[in-house]
């Protein structure tokens, strides 16, 4: 109980002090930056992260603006998440404090000091505090349309066009989000690509990566010079990458897909399947429809994972073999229709084995309908 009096009365005085610099006008040695930090291992801090610092020492002011800040303690926080209306909020600490979070924690931290004029800065600083002391402070998270680097990127961005020019440009998201799942993160890479939608292949248009926010920094010019007037590694990584496990692999994956073969092999075994792969085939129809998440939409995965399967299921069940025997074509047609629209794309290779395993489960329904005429 006392920590807890503790910790209340720093947040009291903090928010007392921040108010107060909201009222404080900068001074000429104020400088605003970008601060972009590495990936982390764990898969919520993957893609990095980005924030916003304000220095003036004439005014004793050293703040970071966080818009990547939530409540795990949300009430039903996975559904609003999925659904897309989950809100995230901005939070303020001390840079010493920052920075001592990703020393502590071994991933590196880049600082770009913004070559701005002292009204843009003021501007600028004006605007985070009226964010952080209105109902501003929250906003609804987007993967891709609204998160801690698109947030950060707006505000700059109404001083100074930011260029869009990056490594990553002319990519999908799919393929950039892809990057960065590949070596560590196999099943997730898997999840994600089953869940994200036809949306997700079209071209990246936004910044909406910390690195790729870094890049369009250094990329700007003003007419006063480069925008990123200078830029300073403040934290060198020292956090070990796990290394690829055997368990979350391509390897482990594809044993499972061998054994599922092997286990379909009998009429329970692929008609239990069926039911399996249908019930997630009705998962992704009611993801795509409840999910405000642009990416969710228009899931093609649908065809992979049909929920006709369930019908199918329950029509050889009854030894209705005129019906089951369109059911199957049509669905193994869908499936041809699915891998021609992912063929050419970047994760066609870890869906292929899910290609095969559920173009035989429909083959082995076929097959005995054929074999008990």
């Amino acid at each position: 109980m006392q920590s807890l009096k503790v910790l209340l009365a720093v947040i009291f005085f903090s928010l007392f002090s921040f108010k107060s610099f909201a009222q404080i006008p900068l001074s000429e040695k104020a400088e605003v930056s970008l601060l972009t930090c590495g990936s982390g291992n764990e898969l919520y801090s993957v893609f990095g992260h980005t924030a916003i610092r304000v220095f003036d020492p004439a005014n004793n002011i050293n703040t970071v603006y966080n818009f990547g800040t939530f409540d795990f303690n949300t009430p039903n926080f996975y559904l609003k998440f999925v659904k897309g209306d989950l809100q995230y909020f901005v939070s303020v600490a001390s840079y010493a404090d920052f920075i001592y979070e990703y020393k502590y924690y071994g991933r590196d931290v880049y600082e770009q000091v913004l070559n701005l004029s002292l009204n843009q800065k003021q501007q600028i600083a004006d605007e985070l505090n009226g964010i952080l002391f209105s109902d501003k402070k929250y906003y609804t998270y987007k993967f891709i349309n609204r998160n801690c680097t698109t947030m950060v990127a707006d505000i700059i961005d109404k001083q100074v066009k930011i260029s869009l020019e990056n490594s990553d440009k002319g990519k999908t998201y799919r393929e950039i989000i892809y990057t960065y799942l590949a070596d560590n993160h196999f099943y997730e890479n898997l999840g994600i690509n089953l869940l994200f939608g036809y949306k997700t292949d079209y071209t990246s248009e936004k910044l909406f990566l910390p690195k790729e926010l870094m890049e369009g920094v250094s990329n700007t010019t003003t007419s006063n010079g480069p925008l990123a007037k200078s830029t300073f590694t403040i934290v060198e990584k020292t956090e070990i990458t796990s290394g690829s496990s055997f368990l979350n692999s391509y390897y482990s994956y594809a044993i499972l897909v061998i054994i599922l073969l092997v286990l379909t092999i009998k009429r329970v075994g692929y008609l239990s399947y069926l039911v399996i792969a249908g019930l997630f085939g009705i998962l992704f129809c009611f993801v795509s429809l409840y999910s405000s998440h642009n990416e969710l939409l228009l899931n093609y995965n649908i065809l992979l994972f049909n929920p006709l399967f369930i019908i199918i299921t329950i029509v050889a069940l009854s030894n209705r073999k005129k019906p089951l025997k369109w059911l199957s074509f049509g669905s193994i047609a869908l499936i041809i229709i699915y891998t021609a629209l992912i063929i050419n794309k970047p994760h066609f290779v870890i869906m292929l084995p899910l290609i095969i395993l559920n173009s035989a489960a429909l083959l082995r329904t076929i097959k005995h309908l054929k074999a008990n005429p």
